[in-house]
């Protein structure tokens, strides 16, 4: 067997009942999708390296066979990353738009080393190389595995399906409306892989996961490059939350929820009114979102416009691109041009703390929560640790300035961190585990 599969949980319960076949969930120890389970940014793991350096604590460095912005993930002993190459690749002139092609790439976690390299041509046209793109470039959506399969969404160029071997499984459109930027990532319940395909198609779109057959499709996405969230409500019921943004016209950015087996609308409360790049996050039945306007917090679980019934309080002290995490009743986030790291009590909304990281610079990568501390990673490679508690407490700041921009989230993998930039992934773990890779 192949020993990616040696992490997964096999669940051989017959068939769920949204009508599709039990398939094999990551181990509670992986990080199968964008922030890890859940999409909350939150581990369980101890021991977590708190310092480290260009040469104090790496474990390995690996250079990528193409730039990006996505996360990596792990299942097992192996991580999946997605990257870009051909157009637009920083430090390199633009070249020529036919030439883009996106990667799916695993790596071994022990070593680092490349297992495979999947290349998938990008349809045509997409958007030039200049202005935003040069922020983030074209692999911007973190993949999702379970124990089978992995997911990855190339934008307009489609949902892909790959085994752990890196054979291809199935390919599927999600729509090609537009060129713009798809910035989400996928989200993984029962049997679907959902996108969140607003700058495709302005809709949700839920797929089998075994053959790539869309389930459903939901409309009125727009605006909105944020990652969907599952929300676990009493007697084991699931829904499913995004945001979509106004496009500057007030009144129609919105927070929804929707029945994540069937893709039926459910809820809507009112939201921010620019475009959305925050993910939500969740706890115990309560929806706590960023965006850059209207902070707020909103029980899920209503039915129809919840803006006066559910809304539990709003606030004005957003960000751009970081999602938040939620811990121990308080709400954590980082202003993303200032560099300005917020705590409020997730109860109220009232603000706990409001303090600039010192020469912190910008951040879009959103915090990770683990062992009692946060995690804030800006685009130079600096990493700021702070104390887990609604007192500010800066543990420790570690450089990694090599040159490249580090846009995607931290990920875990066991008592190591790992760090991508446009040009590298980082393995951090404490001195002992391992020596320096290059």
């Amino acid at each position: 067997m192949d020993r990616c599969l040696a992490f997964a949980t096999i669940l051989l319960a017959g068939v769920s009942a949204g009508g599709f076949a039990a398939v094999s969930e990551a181990a509670a120890s992986d990080w199968p999708q964008f922030r890890g389970p859940g999409g909350l940014g939150v581990s369980d793991a101890k021991g977590l390296p708190v310092t480290w350096s260009a040469d104090k604590n790496v474990l390995w460095k690996v250079e990528l066979p193409g730039a990006g912005a996505s996360s990596p993930i792990v299942g097992g002993d192996r991580i999946f990353v997605t990257c870009y190459s051909g157009y637009g690749v920083p430090g390199e002139p633009p070249g020529d738009m036919g030439q883009l092609k996106r990667h799916l790439v695993c790596l071994n976690l022990a070593s680092g080393k490349i297992v495979w390299d999947r290349v998938v041509p990008a349809k045509q046209r997409e958007e030039r190389y200049e202005q935003h793109m040069t922020q983030h470039g074209y692999a911007s959506s973190t993949p999702a595995a379970d124990g089978e399969r992995v997911y990855a969404f190339f934008g307009k160029s489609g949902v892909f399906a790959f085994g752990h071997d890196g054979k291809q499984l199935w390919e599927a459109d999600v729509g090609a409306g537009t060129s713009q930027w798809c910035g989400s990532s996928l989200v993984l319940h029962k049997g679907l892989v959902i996108a969140n395909a607003g700058v495709e198609s302005g809709s949700l779109v839920a797929l089998d996961r075994r053959t790539g057959r869309e389930v459903w499709r939901a409309g009125g996405i727009r605006y909105s490059y944020n990652t969907p969230i599952l929300v676990a409500l009493p007697a084991g019921k699931t829904e499913l939350v995004v945001q979509v943004g106004g496009g500057g016209e007030p009144g129609r950015g919105k927070l929804l929820g929707f029945d994540p087996d069937k893709g039926d609308l459910l809820w809507n409360c009112a939201g921010d009114d620019g475009y959305i790049c925050p993910s939500a996050v969740a706890h115990d039945g309560v929806v706590y979102a960023v965006p850059r306007q209207t902070v707020m917090a909103v029980r899920a679980g209503g039915r129809g416009d919840v803006t006066d019934s559910h809304r539990l309080w709003t606030g004005r002290k957003g960000t751009n691109v970081p999602s938040p995490v939620v811990h121990d009743g308080h709400l954590y986030w980082a202003q993303e041009s200032a560099g300005v790291a917020y705590c409020a009590e997730a109860k109220t909304g009232r603000m706990v703390y409001e303090q600039r990281l010192s020469a912190a610079g910008e951040i879009y990568a959103s915090p990770l929560l683990a062992d009692g501390k946060l995690y804030y990673l800006t685009r130079k490679g600096r990493t700021f640790v702070l104390a887990a508690k609604p007192a500010f407490e800066q543990l420790a700041v570690n450089e990694l300035d090599d040159g490249s921009t580090f846009n995607a989230s931290p990920a875990v993998a066991g008592g190591r961190l790992l760090l991508r930039s446009n040009r590298f992934i980082y393995c951090i773990g404490q001195r002992g585990e391992g020596a320096l890779r290059r």
